[in-house]
C-alpha cells in the first residue's frame, strides 16, 4: 500500500499493511525551514498566500515518512472572513466581539470561493505536488470552538462569557452556532472539492464542556456537519480535545474517524467504543524523552487497537520547542510495531 491507499483503508476501518500516522500541527511551527520562512513573511502573509501555505504544508513530509499532508491554515479564517478582524500577536486576538443578536446578524455569509479561495489553491497546490502518493488533509475549527473566539475575543482559560451566554442568552448562542455552521459546510465543502482525502473538524474547547451542554450547543451542530458532507468524497474526522468526558456523545456526531487526545488511554476507548474508528494519542510532551521510551509508548498505544481502524497521531498538536529526533522517532516506531498473535 501506498501512504494514500493506507490512510483512505484505515479511515473506512478497512485492513491496513500497518496503521497510517501523521501529527497535528505538522505543518509548522517546529521545523527550522518553517521558521526561516515565517522570518520573512506575516502569519496571515503565509496562509493567504497559497504557495507559501503548500510549502510550509510539504515541508514535514520532506524530513518524515508521513502518511498525510494536513493544509497550513487556521480556524480562525472562518470568523476573518464572516467579517471579524482577527490578529495574531502572535496568539489570536479579535477586538470587536459577539455580545447581541445584533452583532450576530451582523456576521456576513461569505461566498467561501471569494473569501477563502486561497485555501482552495494551497490545497490545489499541494495535492498536485503529492499525486497519488500521500493523502491530504484539510480541516475547520468546530462551531462551539470558534464561538469561543467570537465572544471571548483571544484564548482565555475557561471562556467564561462564551460559557455563561449559554446560560444567560441561549437564543444567541444557537443563533451564531447556527450561522457559523452553515459557514463552515460552505467552506469544507470547499475544500472537499479541491481535492482532500479526509477532513478534521477541531474542538479545542469542546472538552471543557459538561456534558449536557456539550449535547446541547457543540454535538448538534458538529452532526450537522458531518451529515451535509457525508458522500462527497473525503472521510470525516472529529477531534475534541479533552473527550473523556464526552466520549459517547462524541461519537455520535458522525463522524468516519473520532480523533482522542492524551488524558484518555486508547484501553480505555476501545472498551468504551468497540469498533470505532480512532485517531490518536500520544501526549505531545512524550516527543522530549529518548527515542526509545518514544518507540515503547507508540506500541502500547497501538496494542490497544491491534493498529485496526486506527490512524496515529499525537493526543493534541506539536509544541514548538519539540525535538526534530523525537518527531523523527515518533513516525518510524509505527514500522517498527508488530501486531501480537
Amino acid at each position: 500500500m501506498n501512504s494514500r491507499e493506507r490512510f483512505q483503508a484505515a479511515c473506512r476501518n478497512g485492513k491496513v499493511d500497518r496503521p497510517p500516522v501523521w501529527l497535528m500541527r505538522q505543518a509548522g511551527r517546529t521545523l527550522p525551514e518553517y521558521r526561516e520562512l515565517r522570518a520573512n513573511h506575516s502569519f496571515w502573509d503565509v496562509c493567504r498566500t497559497p504557495e507559501l501555505a503548500a510549502e510550509v504544508t510539504m515541508q514535514p513530509l520532506r524530513r518524515f515518512p508521513i502518511d498525510a499532508a494536513i493544509i497550513f491554515s487556521d480556524i480562525l479564517v472562518v470568523p476573518d472572513a464572516m467579517g471579524m478582524n482577527i490578529e495574531f500577536t502572535p496568539a489570536p486576538v479579535i477586538d470587536q466581539t459577539i455580545e447581541t443578536m445584533e452583532d450576530v446578524k451582523a456576521l456576513k455569509r461569505p461566498d467561501v470561493e471569494k473569501a477563502l479561495g486561497y485555501v482552495a489553491g494551497a490545497l490545489k497546490e499541494v495535492r498536485s505536488q503529492l499525486g497519488s502518493e500521500r493523502a491530504l488533509i484539510g480541516f475547520a475549527g468546530a462551531p462551539y470552538t470558534l464561538a469561543c473566539y467570537m465572544v471571548d475575543g483571544m484564548g482565555k482559560k475557561g471562556f467564561v462569557k462564551t460559557r455563561g451566554m449559554m446560560y444567560s442568552h441561549p437564543e444567541l448562542m444557537h443563533a451564531l452556532m447556527d450561522k457559523v455552521t452553515d459557514v463552515l459546510i460552505d467552506y469544507l465543502t470547499m475544500q472537499v472539492e479541491s481535492g482532500i482525502d479526509a477532513f478534521q473538524v477541531f474542538d479545542s474547547w469542546g472538552g471543557d464542556l459538561p456534558p449536557d451542554q456539550f449535547e446541547a450547543f457543540a454535538l448538534p451542530y458538529v452532526a450537522r456537519i458531518m451529515e451535509r458532507l457525508k458522500g462527497k468524497g473525503a472521510a470525516s474526522i472529529y477531534y475534541v480535545n479533552g473527550i473523556g468526558n464526552v466520549l459517547e456523545l462524541a461519537s455520535q456526531a458522525g463522524s468516519d474517524v473520532l480523533g482522542v487526545d492524551w488524558r484518555i488511554s486508547m484501553e480505555d476507548v476501545r472498551r468504551r467504543l468497540p469498533g470505532r474508528v480512532v485517531q490518536g494519542n500520544l501526549d505531545p510532551t512524550a516527543l522530549y524523552g529518548n527515542p526509545e521510551d518514544i518507540g515503547n509508548r507508540v506500541h502500547r498505544i497501538l496494542d490497544a487497537t491491534g493498529g485496526q481502524g486506527h490512524i496515529l497521531n499525537l493526543g493534541h498538536g506539536l509544541n514548538p520547542s519539540t525535538p526534530i529526533e523525537g518527531i523523527d522517532a515518533f513516525v518510524r516506531s509505527v514500522s517498527t510495531w508488530k501486531k501480537s498473535s
